[in-house]
C-alpha cells in the first residue's frame, strides 16, 4: 500500500497488556487480539557494520600511505610497559620511592621518542563534509525540440533523447513531438530533467487538463491531467509490463496478468475530476499564510483554491479559504464511511497553533519539533469502515486514501488466496488489521492468523479493531527482525503488503521456507514487486494471478496484487 500519510510517534511508549511470562491464549491473562509478551527469545546478535565494499572495521585495506596499526596485544604490552616497575602506592606514588622511571624504558634524564599516533582504520575515519557542485554549464532553461519515447517509471515522465543525451519529460505523452524546456542539468549531467512546454504534434489521448494549477512549473501532485482515463491506464499498463520483463525476467503472461489496469470506481462524465483523496498535506505559505502544495521536485509551494481530486469530506473544510499564519503544514483526513474528520497541525518554529474555527465538526492535532503528536481538540483518531467492521485509525496512521482502496484489495486478496476453515495465516506489515480480520473471518475459530506490524500505534489500533477475534495475534516489531524468532516452521497461507521499498531477498527467502499453499503479495510500486518476484523464483514461487488497479487516478501510481503458489517439482 502507497504511504501517502506515514505514521508518526504519540511520544509514548506502548504498554504490554496483561501479565508478562506464562503461556499464550486464554491462560496468558491477554485480552482478544492481544499478546502480553513475545514468546519468542532475545534478538540475534548484530552484524558488524560493513562499508559499500563489504569491509569491517577490521577488514578494510590499508589506504595509500597507511600503516597497520599494532594488535591489541601489543598495544597491551606498550601500555604495561609505561607503567612503573612495581605499580604503585596506595598512596598513588611509585612504590618504593626514588625518581619516576623514564617514559619508554629510556635512561634516566634521556627524553623518551615521541610516540606515533595510530591512525584508525578507513571504515571508522569521520568523512569530510563534501559539497557536491554539479559539474559542467548549466542548462535550465534550454528547449529542445524532441520525438517523445516510452513512459518510464516513476515520476510521470516519458523517455525522449536529444544529441544522444536521455531527457525525462513531464506533461508529455508517448509519440508526441513537444518543445522540452530543460529544469535540471548541466553539460556534464547523464541525462537532463524536462518539462513539455509547446505540443507540437498530440497524442490522440491528450485532453485539456481539467486542473488550472496542474501543468508545467506548476502543482506537482497529479502526473496526468492532460490524459483521459484511459490513456492513464494504458500508460500504467506500459509501466508494469516494462518492470516485469526488467527486473523478474517475466511477460505478463508468465505473471498471470491480462495486461490490464482496472478502474475503480464509477464512470465519469467527461471533463469531470474522480474525488479520491480522502486524506491530503497541504504547505502553508509563509508570508501570507494561505495553504498549497509542493511543485515537482521542489520546496516551492503552488497556492490553490480547491484541489480537484480531493474528496468532498475534504472539501467542505473550505480550508484554502483561511489564513494559517504560523504554521508550516495542515494534514488532513476525511474518513470514509463515517463524518469524522481530523486537522494535524505542524506550527512554524516558535509559533503558537492560530484559533481553528471551521464550519465542520473536525478535530484537531498537532506535531510538535520532535514529530511527536499530541491532542489538542477532539479524538485522535478517525473511523474509516472498510469490509463490514469499523476501523480505528490514530495519530494520522496509514490508510488507504482512495475510499474504495481497502474493499477493492481485501476482495483481491481474499478471492485469491481462497482461504479454508482451519487453517494458519501470516499478515505481514499489517497496519492496522485489514487483511489479519478478513483472513480470521474466513479460517474460523480452528485457524489463527498472526500479525506482524512494526509501528506502535498501528499495532494498538489493531488490537483494538480485531479485539473479539480469538484467533488473531498482533505483534509488534519488524517483520524481517521479529519472524525468524517467532519458531513458525510452516503455514498455509501469507499475505504480505510491504512499504514502497518491497521486502527484499532475505525476508522472501524466509517467506518461501514456510511452505506455504498461496502467497498474496500487495504493492504499490511495480520496481519492487517484480524484484521480489524474481526472489520469489529463485525460492520456488511463481505468480499465477496478477491483478493492477487504477487507485490514484491523474497520477502515475497505482496499485498490484500478486497471487503467488509454489512451483511443481521446485526444491
Amino acid at each position: 500500500m502507497s504511504r501517502n500519510t506515514p505514521p508518526r510517534s504519540s511520544g509514548k511508549s506502548a504498554k504490554s497488556g496483561g501479565k508478562s511470562g506464562g503461556k499464550s491464549g486464554a491462560k496468558s491473562g491477554a485480552k482478544p487480539g492481544q499478546v502480553t509478551r513475545a514468546r519468542w527469545g532475545a534478538r540475534p546478535a548484530r552484524p558488524e557494520a560493513t562499508d559499500r565494499d563489504g569491509f569491517t572495521a577490521q577488514t578494510a585495506p590499508l589506504a595509500p600511505g597507511e600503516s597497520s596499526p599494532p594488535p591489541a596485544a601489543a598495544v597491551r604490552k606498550a601500555a604495561e610497559a609505561k607503567k612503573p616497575a612495581g605499580g604503585r602506592s596506595a598512596a598513588g606514588k611509585p612504590a618504593g620511592g626514588g625518581a619516576k622511571a623514564p617514559a619508554g624504558g629510556g635512561a634516566a634524564g634521556q627524553r623518551a621518542p615521541r610516540k606515533q599516533a595510530v591512525r584508525p582504520p578507513k571504515a571508522l575515519r569521520a568523512a569530510k563534509p563534501v559539497l557536491r557542485v554539479p559539474a559542467g554549464d548549466p542548462l535550465v532553461g534550454e528547449r529542445y525540440e524532441v520525438e517523445v519515447g516510452p513512459v518510464a517509471h516513476g515520476g510521470g515522465h516519458c523517455v525522449a533523447r536529444h544529441e544522444g543525451r536521455v531527457l525525462f519529460v513531464r506533461h508529455t505523452l508517448p509519440g508526441e513531438r513537444v518543445i522540452a524546456q530543460v529544469t535540471e542539468g548541466t553539460t556534464k549531467s547523464r541525462f537532463l530533467r524536462a518539462d513539455a512546454v509547446e505540443i507540437l504534434t498530440p497524442s490522440k489521448d491528450r485532453i485539456a487538463a481539467p486542473c488550472p494549477f496542474s501543468g508545467p512549473g506548476k502543482c506537482g501532485g497529479c502526473d496526468w491531467q492532460h490524459v483521459t482515463p484511459g490513456g492513464q491506464r494504458k500508460l500504467k499498463g506500459q509501466v508494469l509490463t516494462e518492470q516485469l520483463a526488467k527486473l523478474a525476467g517475466l511477460t505478463p503472461a508468465e505473471a498471470g496478468w491480462d495486461g490490464s489496469v482496472e478502474p475503480v470506481g464509477g464512470k465519469l462524465p467527461p471533463g469531470e475530476v474522480p474525488q479520491w483523496r480522502s486524506r491530503i498535506q497541504y504547505t502553508v505559505d509563509q508570508e501570507s499564510g494561505e495553504v498549497g502544495l509542493r511543485k515537482h521536485r521542489s520546496h516551492d509551494i503552488q497556492l490553490v483554491d480547491r484541489c480537484l481530486i480531493a474528496s468532498e469530506g475534504i472539501t467542505e473544510l473550505g480550508l484554502e479559504a483561511r489564513d494559517w499564519t504560523g504554521l508550516t503544514s495542515i494534514d488532513v483526513i476525511a474518513a470514509a464511511g463515517s463524518s469524522d474528520r481530523q486537522l494535524i497541525l505542524t506550527p512554524a518554529p516558535g509559533e503558537q497553533l492560530p484559533l481553528v474555527e471551521l464550519d465542520k465538526p473536525v478535530s484537531i492535532s498537532r506535531i510538535d519539533d520532535q514529530e511527536n503528536f499530541h491532542q489538542v481538540h477532539g479524538r485522535t483518531f478517525v473511523r474509516e469502515r472498510a469490509v463490514g467492521r469499523t476501523w480505528r485509525v490514530s495519530n494520522g496512521g496509514f490508510w488507504q486514501i482512495h475510499p474504495e482502496a481497502p474493499d477493492t484489495l481485501v476482495d483481491a486478496v481474499m478471492s485469491g488466496l481462497d482461504p479454508q476453515w482451519g487453517e494458519n495465516a501470516l499478515d505481514l506489515y499489517c497496519g492496522v488489521g485489514l487483511f489479519a480480520g478478513a483472513l480470521a473471518d474466513r479460517v474460523g475459530e480452528d485457524g489463527a492468523v498472526l500479525g506482524i506490524e512494526s509501528g506502535k500505534q498501528a499495532v494498538l489500533d489493531a488490537r483494538h479493531n480485531l479485539a473479539e477475534l480469538e484467533n488473531v495475534r498482533i505483534e509488534c516489531d519488524k517483520v524481517e527482525a521479529l519472524l525468524p524468532r517467532t519458531g513458525i516452521e510452516s503455514t498455509d497461507l501469507i499475505v504480505l503488503d510491504p512499504p514502497r521499498a518491497g521486502a527484499g531477498r532475505e525476508t522472501v527467502r524466509h517467506l518461501v521456507g514456510l511452505s506455504a499453499r498461496r502467497i498474496a503479495y500487495v504493492a504499490c510500486d511495480p520496481a519492487a514487486l517484480a524484484r521480489d518476484l524474481a526472489f520469489f523464483r529463485e525460492g520456488g514461487y511463481r505468480p499465477v494471478s496478477l491483478r493492477a488497479f487504477d487507485l490514484f487516478p491523474m497520477t502515475h501510481h497505482f496499485e498490484c496484487v500478486a497471487i503467488l503458489e509454489p512451483i511443481r517439482g521446485a526444491a
